[in-house]
């Protein structure tokens, strides 16, 4: 069901140029798919299902335990024991059922406050993601990381808007935001982006303080796959079956 999730997604990701029309068997990409993959065959084995499920603080049922609300120190150290099995089972880093996870733990703590403060709603309106998150079990990749631009400058002073996530218009519907965001691990095996802001922001910085959560395929995102020199040989070689 994840596999089919991941390829009913519209293709948006591209390596060397090229658009990867499915990420679950193009050789740049399906070696992450398949790892994040095993963590959905390890919450169906009876023998490792403890680790990697818990019981939804909301709901009362059985939930992936990347998509659960922390309650108590014993969560956070089950948290950490499930991405320990996962190094184990996988040989890598599965980012799409990691920092989605610490993104809508933090979120969950942060939104109270500013709603205690402020009157807001977004705990709310978390909630009510949080509950989509869990029924539909997703793979939630996070962005932290600012392109940035020139370091030296706060968002709101670089020559170009777009090196950091910003809000650029408010509507009745929601919020459009523009801007990019590096070094998102396991975005290629995600469902959905957890977008967070990168850095402390002033008042001049108030529209780049934006948390929120995307589809991995909405229209208007475009996702690059990161290369260094060795890429091309490795994925025509593996290609080629070598």
């Amino acid at each position: 069901e994840y596999l089919a999730a991941l390829r009913k997604l519209r293709p948006n990701i591209y390596k060397f140029g090229e658009r990867i029309e499915d990420v679950t068997s193009h050789p740049a990409t399906k070696r992450t798919v398949e790892s994040h993959a095993l963590n959905y065959d390890a919450a169906n084995d009876e023998k490792l299902a403890d680790m990697y499920t818990i019981t939804s603080r909301l709901t009362g049922e059985k939930i992936l335990r990347w998509n659960s609300l922390m309650q108590s120190s014993d969560d956070l150290i089950g948290n950490m024991q499930m991405k320990r099995q996962n190094y184990r089972r996988t040989g890598s880093c599965t980012g799409a059922v990691c920092v989605g996870w610490n993104a809508m733990n933090v979120m969950w703590a942060v939104s109270q406050d500013i709603d205690a403060e402020c009157g807001t709603d977004y705990k709310r309106r978390l909630e009510k993601w949080n509950l989509f998150a869990q029924k539909e079990g997703l793979a939630v990749a996070g962005a932290l990381t600012d392109a940035k631009g020139d370091r030296s400058l706060k968002p709101s002073q670089q020559p170009d808007p777009d090196t950091n996530i910003r809000v650029t218009e408010v509507r009745d519907d929601g919020i459009v935001i523009r801007g990019a965001k590096i070094m998102i691990c396991g975005t290629a095996a995600s469902q959905e982006i957890f977008v967070l802001p990168g850095g402390i922001y002033g008042e001049a910085d108030q529209d780049y303080a934006v948390a929120c959560v995307v589809p991995r395929d909405i229209e208007g995102l475009t996702i690059v796959e990161a290369t260094h020199p060795s890429d091309r040989r490795e994925l025509e070689a593996t290609a080629s079956g070598e």
